[in-house]
């Protein structure tokens, strides 16, 4: 009996350590390398000043401008520090429409001989935003991480064409680049043991820009536009 209860312990003992041992190697450790690729949708929850025509008398009252959402891929790469504390890299582009708001700068605009019926926006710009953050993983050692960051992004804009109402030959736009904070909440989840697991993700990224028109059908227009996004995620990622 004694002989038993003593193989009994070392059994639970080593039941206990494989289970110890299973339990640290579905989490983060120091050292880990965490790559994610997402599916994400882009929302803007954009705001603007007035907008700046000086052909039509300077500000347009009422008028302000809109961004579209748009769903793109998104790449991301973490390095652990420690087994609660990574810094995460996103990486993602997307595409977005801006728009004429105001009925007196619609009116305006749609009063214009090179006005397209077939165009209600005004330009079509691509977002660079790469965004850096500190995460706080609080339950690496679990099958489920749920973690949160706080970091900065820098946006820079490219491919800006004017459109619709303004576009006319020689019409050219620049949106200014943006330096804002960023924050994020998300978790993983472990698929097995293999190092693969499923991730959900949301962002809001302080993003904002001046986009400035020459040569239009109407001449100089600038419009300050905060666009400001929440991004959610979803996709799947691989712990090295």
């Amino acid at each position: 009996m004694k002989v038993t209860k003593k193989s009994l312990l070392v059994g639970l003992t080593l039941v206990s350590s494989v289970a110890s041992f299973t339990a640290q190697a579905a989490g983060t450790s120091a050292g880990d390398w965490i790559v994610r690729l997402r599916g994400i949708d882009v929302n803007p929850i954009d705001s603007s000043s007035e907008v700046d025509v000086p052909a039509l008398g300077g500000n347009v009252p009422g008028s302000s401008v809109g961004v579209d959402s748009n769903a793109v891929p998104e790449l991301d790469i973490t390095y652990m520090f420690s087994p609660h504390w990574g810094a995460e890299l996103i990486l993602g582009t997307s595409e977005h429409d801006v728009n004429p708001q105001g009925a007196a700068l619609i009116g305006a605009l749609n009063g214009l001989p090179s006005a397209d019926p077939g165009s209600h926006d005004v330009i079509n710009a691509w977002a660079l935003p790469p965004t850096l953050t500190l995460q706080y993983h609080f339950m690496p050692e679990s099958s489920i991480r749920p973690y949160a960051g706080l970091g900065v992004n820098y946006t820079i804009f490219y491919s800006e064409d004017v459109e619709g109402p303004l576009a006319v030959n020689g019409a050219t736009v620049n949106m200014r680049p943006s330096v804002g904070w960023a924050a994020q909440i998300g978790a993983d989840f472990d698929l097995g043991d293999s190092g693969w697991f499923a991730n959900v993700d949301l962002k809001y990224i302080d993003m904002s820009t001046r986009a400035e028109f020459r040569n239009t059908a109407v001449g100089d227009v600038n419009v300050d536009v905060d666009i400001d996004p929440i991004v959610y995620g979803i996709g799947i990622g691989h712990r090295f």
